[in-house]
This record gives structure tokens, C-alpha cells and sequence, in this order.
């Protein structure tokens, strides 16, 4: 009997969804790409199959990745497109870190994501137009880096948008000003010096702005 139990839990074992793997090696992969000096991210075990254990993360009740909380932690390195496989993420906070190089386009991944802070950091390139397949996001908060390149307009399908912040980068082109764009203020925008200012439909071509690349 004793042989019969073993079998059917190693057999259950076997055939369980293994997203808990999945998510740990996701964000083992960003502890891999970052520089630690704090050691804010010493508990991020590989040995242990649920990283839900792990600080800074919090998890749903099916043991799901729902929150990553890494705001002001003094990380640098690069940020990675393994994170699209926390595919429950609703909160991806790496705010005031120095995390450089480009966004993962990859993020556009995250279907059930309501915040992405990213701000004061120095993260370069283009903002990436995969974003606008967040449909659930409510606050995008990219201020405070060294993004370049024009605004995607596909983020003015946002239609859940309520917070919208790209200030202090180096963006060019028009400001879109249809959809959720709409609403948003002259300070989502300031302090861009190549921005010309918002989009007035039939008088500038977005695409025609000079030295926007």
C-alpha cells in the first residue's frame, strides 16, 4: 500500500503544471542579470520550486507571481525577457534602481499587468510599441530615464490608462493626443527637449518631425 501511495504522488508530481518553475527560473534570470550590493535578493533560491517564498514577491492563492516589489533597492544590470512568463503580474515595481539598457519588448506579454514603474533608472532606447498590449494597465510611470525615440501611438489604445508619466527622457516627435491620451497633462510629457509639442491633427505629420529617429 505503502508503494502504491508513492507511486501516485510521484505520478501527480509528474504530471503537475509546473508554472511555479516556470516563474522561478523567470525571475532567477533577473537575479542573474543584476548587480546586488544590498543582497536584496539573497533568498531568490533556485533550489526551492515556489518563489513565492522568496522576498520581495508576492504570490495569488494557485501560487502565481502577482506582485514583484524591488522599488529603490540600489539593482543595477539589465532588466530581462524572461519576465513575460510571470504571465499573473499585476505589479512590476523596479523603480529608483539603476537598471540600464532597453525595455524587453517582451513586456507587452504581461496581459493582467495594472502598474509598470520603471521610473529613475537609466534605461535607454525607444519605448517599446508592444506596450500598448497591456490592455489592463492603469499606471505606466517611465519618467526619469534616457529613453529616446518617438511616443508609440499605439499606447492612446490604452483605454484603461489613468496614469501616464515619460517625463525627464529624451523623446522626439509629436505628443499623441487621441484616445487615452487625451486626458493626460502637459507633465506627463515635460522636460523632453526634443518634443514638439502635442499632435494637432491635419497641421503635423507625425511621422515628419525633424531629427526624431
Amino acid at each position: 500500500m505503502a508503494l502504491w501511495i508513492l507511486f501516485h504522488v510521484v505520478l501527480l508530481f509528474i504530471l503537475s503544471p509546473s508554472n511555479a518553475n516556470h516563474e522561478g527560473d523567470a525571475l532567477y534570470a533577473l537575479r542573474r542579470a543584476v548587480n546586488d550590493p544590498e543582497n536584496v535578493l539573497q533568498s531568490w533560491d533556485p533550489t526551492l520550486v515556489d518563489p513565492c517564498t522568496w522576498f520581495h514577491v508576492t504570490c495569488d492563492g494557485d501560487n502565481r507571481v502577482t506582485r514583484l516589489d524591488l522599488g529603490n533597492a540600489k539593482l543595477s544590470g539589465r532588466l530581462v525577457p524572461e519576465l513575460q512568463k510571470l504571465e499573473r503580474l499585476q505589479y512590476l515595481e523596479l523603480y529608483m534602481n539603476n537598471f540600464g539598457g532597453h525595455i524587453p519588448a517582451e513586456l507587452g506579454g504581461l496581459k493582467n499587468l495594472l502598474s509598470l514603474d520603471l521610473f529613475n533608472n537609466n534605461l535607454t532606447g525607444p519605448i517599446p510599441s508592444s506596450l500598448s498590449k497591456l490592455s489592463s494597465i492603469r499606471f505606466m510611470r517611465l519618467n526619469g530615464n534616457r529613453l529616446t525615440g518617438k511616443i508609440p501611438r499605439e499606447l492612446t489604445k490604452l483605454a484603461n490608462l489613468k496614469i501616464l508619466d515619460v517625463s525627464n527622457n529624451d523623446l522626439c516627435g509629436t505628443i499623441p493626443t487621441s484616445g487615452s491620451f487625451s486626458k493626460f497633462t502637459e507633465e506627463s510629457f515635460m522636460n523632453n527637449s526634443r518634443l514638439e509639442g502635442p499632435e494637432l491633427m491635419g497641421f503635423v505629420r507625425y511621422d515628419s518631425v525633424r531629427g526624431c529617429n
